[in-house]
């Protein structure tokens, strides 16, 4: 265990020698383009595809760029889909790097970055939790994502958020340490509920001393590391010495810590002194594809106790896995897992993987982390057992997802078949829905959610600050946003200069009078009054009797409380409704706290408001405070008081 590399996004670059770039090519160039192909050197580096408008298909690494790139345009790939690519092929560039390994940090990084789409791609999920000591006279123990410093020790990383709260639990349980806020902490005057219920040994008040606690942070510390017989033997020494001394109430407490530590070692069932010192952090992979889709099981052991595990589902592996002759697709996604997982963060001395994986990526893994990295496909004993946990797990995890797939897409089938859409492919139906939210006329936002591609597309949300109409005019403030929505988009769509492209369908949260509305604006901007539909409430205003309302004149249709196509748009618009309500919420604290007094002040950024906040305990305690006051914040200098003092008053 280590404390967290640096953080996601933050990616180590190789130290390519030079980069060569084609011009992109003209109609009819391919001999251009295989005369570049043929003037490669025969080094390692990285390659990139790129299509006619500039689009990234496919980032590679190779050994020699010559040989490989080469190899995609010597062999015949008709009717296949690398000839797919291939025929899609404009121009590429190549990178040239000292190494294969560099070549493979460098494919990585390019790969994160551009998304192109016949690479296997698994989301990065920007941070992973640890638990995490803050250092201090009396150590306490905390929740924690991001990057790390040196003043604190950090466990982990651990599957789930739900696994490092089960670690803080376990921790206060059998070690008592306190998980308070420091400025709780130095102003408590008598115990909390948690030493009450024998969670903490209180030493905000002073019931340990320090010399006890820093006794019960270190058997924390070899705990967490796997020492865990080790921690026992202390404690039982400990015990049989308060004995001897006549001491029973102290060896009491410890006999209780020693029956608590015994009853999480049963349920964990892994005996932790019986496992070598390379098992104590070990990560088990287990890959399973079907159906186009892909998955990877993630197990973690952290300090030889399994600590759960995570399933991925990668994108663009049917088109991926045609592009790799010779490689079982299990193989070319476990890989891809392994290269985009670890090369920037924590990679454990042990990987149990259900298939085997290239040497000369564990060996670029090990330069990398300056861990000796080993993988076993076929363990043993306690290690069999893990790895058929994560196979079994990564089996249901891809079944689950298929029959969830298959589902949304029926939903998506019934909607296209209810309203007659003309879609030729279902996968590419764009609906957005609108939705406005304020309080009596107060801090009103009007939100837009996208549905795309059998789900929603949560990057895509937009919310909309509307100003300038009467408070509780929601008439006005649909027309607001529609208008704000769609202008420039229908502009575009007259001149021909469109980049983007119209939903198949708009909905819009109300009945009769929204969809009026939504017709005035559409009838105004020349846009298809018929992809705009109201979402009515039923009779009793019920769920489930919901009516759709039809701009261009067709009579109201209710579906049924059965309809997939209903359970559909209430999904769509439950989501619209959740996310104005939310934006309505802060906007509505943030008018209600005078927090964007503070926002409008020059030279006042996210950090120092924080500070100020922080210091003064709110707004109103900044409003109160006195020029010099506000001076002694850090990162205030005189000036800047000066006007937050004239600001606020």
């Amino acid at each position: 265990m280590s404390p967290p590399g640096r953080p996601k996004g933050e990616y180590r670059r190789a130290k390519p020698e030079g980069t060569l770039m084609t011009e992109p090519a003209e109609p009819n160039s391919h001999a251009r383009l295989l005369a570049d192909v043929a003037a490669l050197p025969p080094r390692p580096g990285v390659y990139r595809y790129f299509d006619a408008a500039g689009a990234v298909l496919y980032v590679g690494k190779a050994r020699n760029l010559k040989k490989r790139v080469s190899s995609y345009f010597q062999k015949n790939h008709a009717g296949t889909r690398i000839g797919l690519m291939v025929e899609r092929i404009a121009w590429l560039e190549t990178t040239v790097v000292r190494s294969e390994a560099e070549a493979l940090l460098l494919e990585n990084n390019l790969i994160k970055a551009l998304n192109p789409r016949f690479n296997i791609l698994f989301r990065d999920d920007k941070s992973y939790p640890y638990l995490k000591l803050v250092s201090g006279e009396f150590p306490r123990v905390t929740y924690y994502r991001g990057a790390a410093d040196k003043k604190h020790r950090y466990f982990g990383p651990y599957p789930s958020a739900w696994a490092v709260k089960e670690s803080i639990q376990l921790i206060q349980k059998v070690f008592r340490l306190r998980s308070c806020e420091d400025t709780v902490f130095a102003n408590r005057s008598r115990p909390c509920l948690l030493y009450q219920i024998r969670r903490c040994t209180g030493p905000c008040v002073g019931l340990v001393s320090a010399e006890d606690y820093a006794r019960d942070v270190a058997d924390t510390e070899r705990f967490l590391r796997g020492d865990t017989q080790a921690v026992l033997d202390d404690l039982q020494q400990r015990m049989m010495a308060h004995a001897e001394r006549l001491e029973y109430e102290q060896a009491a407490e410890l006999r209780k810590q020693i029956e608590a530590l015994a009853r999480v070692l049963h349920q964990q069932a892994v005996d932790a002194s019986s496992l070598g010192a390379i098992d104590k952090d070990v990560d088990i992979l287990a890959v399973k594809v079907q159906g186009g889709r892909a998955c990877v099981n993630l197990g973690v052991v952290r300090g030889g106790r399994h600590l759960g595990d995570r399933a991925y589902f990668p994108s663009h592996v049917e088109d991926a896995a045609a592009l790799a002759e010779g490689v079982a697709p299990e193989v070319q996604v476990l890989e891809a897992f392994i290269a985009q997982h670890y090369l920037d963060g924590f990679v454990p001395p042990q990987l149990l993987t259900s298939h085997a994986v290239d040497a000369a990526l564990l060996d670029t893994l090990t330069e990398h982390s300056g861990v000796k990295v080993v993988a076993t496909r076929q363990p043993r004993e306690q290690r069999r057992v893990w790895l058929e946990m994560a196979v079994n797990g990564a089996q249901i995890a891809l079944a689950r997802l298929l029959a969830e797939e298959g589902s949304q897409r029926a939903r998506t089938r019934a909607l296209a078949e209810a309203l007659s859409l003309e879609v030729a492919d279902l996968d590419t139906l764009r609906i957005e829905c609108f939705d406005i939210s304020h309080t009596a006329g107060e801090a009103t936002q009007a939100s837009c959610v996208v549905f795309e591609n059998h789900q929603m597309q949560s990057a895509q949300y937009r919310r909309y600050n509307i100003e300038g109409i009467a408070g509780g005019d929601d008439y006005a403030a649909m027309r607001q946003v529609l208008m704000r929505r769609y202008a420039r988009l229908a502009e575009a769509l007259s001149t021909g200069t469109a980049q983007l492209r119209l939903p198949d369908l708009v909905l819009v949260d109300g009945g009769r009078g929204q969809v009026a509305v939504a017709r005035e604006v559409f009838a105004e901007l020349g846009l298809d009054l018929s992809l705009i539909v109201g979402v009515e409430k039923g009779a009793g205003r019920k769920v489930g009797l919901e009516e759709l309302v039809f701009a261009d004149g067709r009579d109201k249709v209710a579906l049924g409380a059965d309809s997939a196509a209903l359970m559909l748009v209430a999904q769509i618009r439950d989501e619209a409704h959740r996310f104005a309500i939310t934006g309505m919420r802060a906007k509505r604290a943030s008018v209600r706290t005078g927090a964007s007094q503070i926002e409008e002040i020059a030279g006042v950024g996210p950090k120092k408001r924080a500070r100020l906040l922080q210091r003064f305990g709110g707004v109103r305690g900044v409003s109160n405070a006195s020029v010099d006051d506000l001076a002694s914040v850090d990162g205030i200098s005189k000036p800047l008081a000066e006007e937050i003092y004239r600001a606020l008053h």
